[in-house]
Formats: structure tokens, sequence, C-alpha cells
């Protein structure tokens, strides 16, 4: 498969596609609600469930916005190197555990996210400075 019919095939995915695919592939975390797909030779994410999808991507932009002084980039929409991404999503997650229960490890994404929208009512009042923290604290590049 060339470049150009695998963009096309990977676009029409585009509304299932995993806010955090990167994490998922990594095995950085656990979601119940992603299944894997072979395309062409790579694989890609999508989730089975709308509303969960469009609250990691709520959490993946709050987090983008927050990550941004971290990460070193001057403008939120600046593209992200692969490292710098891996560091907000799977960073991002684990400083969220963290700040949730404790745990650097990441257990079903749809728990983490009901059990701190219980506890701060609404994504954007999560503690992002302390995410943010426990992420550079729980979360190493891999050489």
């Amino acid at each position: 498969m060339d470049e150009s019919a695998y963009k096309q095939t990977r676009s029409s995915w585009s509304e299932r596609i995993c806010a955090f695919e990167k994490t998922a592939l990594a095995k950085c975390v656990y979601c119940s609600q992603v299944e894997k797909h072979n395309l062409a030779e790579r694989e890609i994410v999508a989730c089975n469930d709308a509303a969960h999808r469009a609250r990691c991507i709520t959490l993946y932009q709050l987090l983008r916005s927050n990550f941004s002084f971290a990460l070193g980039v001057a403008h939120i929409d600046e593209p992200l190197i692969h490292a710098q991404e891996m560091r907000l999503q799977c960073g991002g997650m684990k400083g969220l555990q963290f700040v949730v229960d404790g745990s650097d490890e990441v257990g079903d994404v749809v728990r983490l996210l009901d059990v701190a929208e219980q506890r701060y009512v609404t994504l954007e009042q999560l503690p992002f400075q302390e995410i943010v923290q426990a992420a550079k604290a729980h979360y190493q590049y891999r050489r």
C-alpha cells in the first residue's frame, strides 16, 4: 500500500481514532474501549464509544495546553516530535492517575476518567499543575 492510499484509508477512520493512540500502541495505558486494527503494515487504535472518545479528546486538549511549558513549545498548536507527544500522552495519563489515587500505573482509562470527574466535577477543573509535576516524576523517556 502506498503512503497516499494509507493516509486516505486512515482518514476514513478519523471519527474513531483514539485520542491517546500512541499510549495504547506503546502499552503505556489500557483502555477497555479501544480496539486495534491492522492497516497495511501498521496498527491503528479505534475507540468503540463516541462519548468516551469526546471525553478523551477534551482531556488531550487540556493536557496539551497545560503541558506546553513543560514540553518547551511556544505555541499550543506547534507540532510535537514523537518524544514530546509520548511525554504528553503517557506522562499526562500517569500524572493524572497519580493525582487521582497515588498510583503511577494507569488501569482502565475509562475508569480513571470516571473517578477524576467524580472528584473534580469536570475535566477542566483537574489540578493540571499537580498532574504536570507528577508526569515529570513518573514518566521517563524510553532510551
